[in-house]
């Protein structure tokens, strides 16, 4: 379904890349890919797209730039009509933003504690997430369908393997009805096409961290 030309500033490891993805993979909507060189030099069209944060995605409709993950998946989700991401009531879409939000601070962000304390809270963190979905087959847009927030979860958790060789640990242990519902999102076209290996992500994170100094 074509509304004007689309654009995608991408990183191949980035989560929020990959909601992005996710999304217009599930509209179908055709895009251009450009994939930019974060580490060593970032393209003039997203210094000029994204000058406040200089990061990627930047979603480009017709030239009119975007940015930042979240912003971008409810924009899809508008723009192109079906199928829909995001409840149709306004107290669903508002649980929808809640945990999206949740995901963004309380798993993707890390607070530089001593490792093993860190897997600790990851995984408390997992279990909260697991009861948020609790029976259901995906977390839901309408009704119990794959929605907004298994796509926001689903960019996180392509991470999951690297998080769990450095955390030595395995989610499906501590959180089999969140690992079924991975199992369940990975089968989707829409997400298999745009997943990368969990191993080459895992050598960007050690690469990353030797970079940063932590190892």
């Amino acid at each position: 379904m074509s509304k004007g030309e689309v654009v995608l500033l991408d990183c191949w490891v980035s989560p929020f890349c990959m909601r992005v993805k996710i999304a217009l993979n599930e509209k179908g909507v055709k895009y251009e890919h450009r994939e930019e060189d974060l580490l060593r030099r970032k393209s003039e069209l997203l210094l000029k797209s994204n000058p406040i944060h200089k990061k990627v995605p930047v979603l480009l409709h017709d030239r009119k730039p975007l940015s930042e993950s979240a912003i971008i998946v409810e924009y899809i989700d508008e723009t192109w009509a079906s199928p829909t991401l995001l409840p149709s009531c306004a107290y669903g879409r508002a649980k929808a933003r809640f945990w999206a939000d949740f995901i963004d601070k309380k798993i993707w962000r890390t607070n530089g504690e001593e490792r093993e304390a860190a897997t600790r809270a990851f995984i408390e963190t997992l279990k909260q997430l697991e009861e948020a979905l609790g029976d259901k087959n995906y977390f839901g847009g309408e009704g119990d369908a794959f929605g907004f927030v298994d796509i926001m979860a689903m960019g996180v958790a392509s991470w999951f393997h690297a998080y769990e060789k450095f955390g030595g640990f395995e989610v499906a242990d501590h959180c089999p009805k969140l690992s079924g519902w991975l199992r369940r999102c990975k089968q989707r076209e829409s997400v298999s096409k745009v997943l990368p290996d969990p191993e080459k992500v895992y050598e960007f994170v050690v690469m990353l961290r030797k970079m940063q100094g932590l190892d």
